[in-house]
């Protein structure tokens, strides 16, 4: 098992997007800022889409604009299209971060068009971000299992994969969109997408909607992945597919690698007092686990 694993922070976008109550740019600036400050490098910041499909996005410039600026800090818009790439471009986001759905009715219904036009823009979009000097990263979602299609193989995982590849992405993602993987099903689909594509780093995304989400985090781990994401609090899920609930919760997946000796760079009671404060910005609890049960071993103070 390696000795070190990255984290990019979804809370501000996938985390936030499903919320029925609109949160303020003040609170999701503030969220940001807390992450920053708990040691977390990589963070999505929000999605360039249609605010009539997604409300809780409408603010995505009046928020990147107010992001400060850390020379070690990589920021990252999801866009889904191509209108969507140019509002990330124009306001010179560190990366973008881009989808394609592994099932073509999952992927009709979150982008409007095949998984055929998905990959056509995708490399459009990857080329002219690679022009601006930007990061283009993508990540297939329901890799593991469609709300609408069932099963997903692992053929049409690697298939999509080698395809997206050849616009040299600087990282491919797999997500397990509604949270009905399994860890052997992680390790199948991750190693059989390591064979066909050796030179990209992978990401896993992965929610806890089955309790399966941190097995599956080691599972992907044993597997050679090297990046996670995870959200504070364990919030989020997608507005486009049915009963798709939180992520994973970045402090309860930072506990685990601390305790098994694997370094983030994160601040775990940081990550702690930021879930409990969202709770009181979200009028709910949150997801995460350690943040109600505490760090074990206990810390003077907390």
């Amino acid at each position: 098992m390696i000795n070190s694993i990255e984290i990019v922070e979804v809370s501000a976008r996938d985390g936030l997007q499903s919320e029925k109550e609109i949160v303020s740019t003040a609170d999701k600036l503030s969220l940001i800022k807390r992450a920053i400050d708990a040691g977390l490098k990589r963070i999505e910041v929000t999605s360039f889409v249609n605010p009539k499909r997604v409300p809780q996005m409408a603010d995505a410039e009046d928020l990147v604009q107010m992001l400060p600026e850390h020379d070690d800090v990589r920021y990252t818009g999801l866009v889904l299209n191509y209108r969507g790439f140019e509002r990330a471009r124009d306001l010179k986001m560190d990366e973008i971060g881009c989808a394609v759905v592994a099932t073509e009715t999952f992927n009709k219904r979150n982008q409007g068009v095949e998984i055929a036009e998905t990959i056509k823009q995708w490399s459009q979009m990857a080329d002219d971000a690679h022009h601006e000097n930007m990061k283009a990263q993508i990540i297939i979602g329901a890799a593991f299992g469609c709300p609408f299609e069932g099963e997903v193989s692992t053929k049409q995982v690697v298939d999509i994969a080698k395809e997206v590849a050849k616009a040299g992405p600087s990282e491919i993602g797999l997500a397990d969109t509604i949270g009905v993987a399994v860890p052997n099903q992680i390790k199948e689909v991750i190693s059989a997408v390591k064979n066909e594509v050796p030179d990209i780093k992978l990401r896993c995304h992965l929610h806890n909607s089955r309790n399966t989400g941190f097995a599956n985090a080691i599972a992907a781990i044993d597997a050679g992945v090297e990046v996670l994401d995870a959200s504070i609090g364990g919030v989020g899920g997608c507005p486009f597919a049915p009963n798709a609930t939180g992520n994973i919760a970045t402090d309860d997946l930072v506990y685990m690698l601390d305790r098994s000796n694997i370094k983030t760079g994160v601040d775990l009671s940081k990550l702690i007092e930021t879930s409990l404060w969202l709770e009181k910005v979200l009028k709910k609890p949150v997801l995460s686990q350690v943040a109600k049960s505490g760090i074990f071993p206990p810390i003077e103070g907390h």
